[in-house]
């Protein structure tokens, strides 16, 4: 019984309505005045709007269990195994760099603003070294893995990618001076976001947000980012705020003449939990494995994905040039 009790619970918390239930049953909705209240009200919209996505997509007839399986078996795996190993890191860096923080700022609206942008910075960089250093990358492919762009994938990580991402951004925010109650607010509201932005065509066929694809990374943006056709390699690296793609010059509309295929460049089973989750670093083993010397060995861990000993390399900076070399297709960075 105890099992299934905690099975039951983890259902509840997953789906955010353990705190609505208490509420409803004590008639005591005092809670939604403080920030967890807060939080745990609107945890709930993510899931939910994943329901309606898949009766959409059964009404449709194009839901297919395979789009969803291997997502919802790494919420389960990841739920259990790596629940709190993210915040633990966070408060971890809070506590570590907070004192050589370079300016010290408040929890005013101006000071929001700055640790917005900085906030995007350290995601960018986490993002940008989840795609161009190999060890970083066999964390983040899990995400990338799915065929389908729907919200399942939001909770499709390897369960280590949530605390290094965290050590990462929550360290490069710490030492430029972004308050604590800031940075949680700021991570809430990114996270929100970040999760919205992998709706499916099944809500959201269109994913441009009208003119708000001008101005902020919109559905339509991280679709190209889920993306593997060449062109859309390693593009969007942003969450909210698109300026650091713009800095970086790594924005990438969609374009609709290059319909985006989904998932990574690894021959791999989709529909296999195992592969999804752990083939990409058996794939690097095997690589450091047959390297010769211990200087290719190290390299395979640190050089970006498909760069190789033998100087072969199809890593996606060069997969992309000889695709635009080849082709009359150019990166559309500055039009909607």
């Amino acid at each position: 019984m105890e099992f299934f009790q905690t099975i039951y619970d983890e259902f509840l918390s997953f789906f955010g309505v353990g705190s609505w239930l208490k509420m409803f049953k004590s008639g005591d909705y005092s809670a939604l005045l403080t920030w967890d209240g807060i939080r745990s009200a609107m945890s709930p919209l993510i899931p939910l709007l994943l329901i309606i996505e898949i009766a959409r997509a059964s009404f449709y007839k194009r839901f297919k269990i395979d789009n969803y399986k291997i997502s919802f078996l790494i919420i389960v795996f990841n739920r259990f195994i790596g629940r709190y190993l993210s915040f633990a890191m966070v408060a971890l860096c809070i506590g570590l760099f907070e004192k050589y923080a370079i300016i010290t700022t408040t929890p005013t609206w101006y000071w929001f603003l700055y640790g917005y942008v900085v906030w995007e910075l350290a995601h960018f960089v986490y993002h940008y070294l989840g795609h161009k250093v190999r060890l970083f990358w066999c964390l983040h492919s899990t995400h990338h893995a799915p065929e389908d762009m729907n919200l399942s994938v939001t909770y499709a990580h390897f369960f280590l990618e949530a605390p290094y991402a965290d050590i990462i951004r929550t360290t490069i925010c710490i030492l430029l001076g972004v308050n604590p109650v800031l940075l949680f607010l700021i991570m809430f509201i990114d996270g929100t976001w970040g999760a919205l932005i992998h709706v499916g065509e099944n809500i959201l066929k269109d994913g441009r947000l009208g003119f708000l694809h001008k101005i902020i990374l919109t559905p339509s943006h991280h679709r190209v980012h889920h993306a593997k056709n060449p062109l859309y390699m390693d593009t969007n690296f942003c969450n909210l705020l698109n300026i650091w793609d713009h800095v970086f010059g790594t924005l990438q509309h969609e374009k609709k003449e290059v319909p985006m295929e989904y998932g990574i460049t690894r021959e791999m089973n989709p529909g296999n939990f195992w592969d999804v989750y752990f083939g990409e670093f058996y794939a690097l083993a095997k690589d450091i494995r047959k390297a010769p010397g211990l200087k290719n060995k190290l390299l395979y861990i640190i050089m970006p994905p498909g760069w190789n000993h033998t100087g072969d390399h199809k890593t996606a900076k060069i997969v992309k040039k000889e695709f635009l070399d080849t082709s009359d297709a150019q990166p559309v960075v500055n039009v909607s």
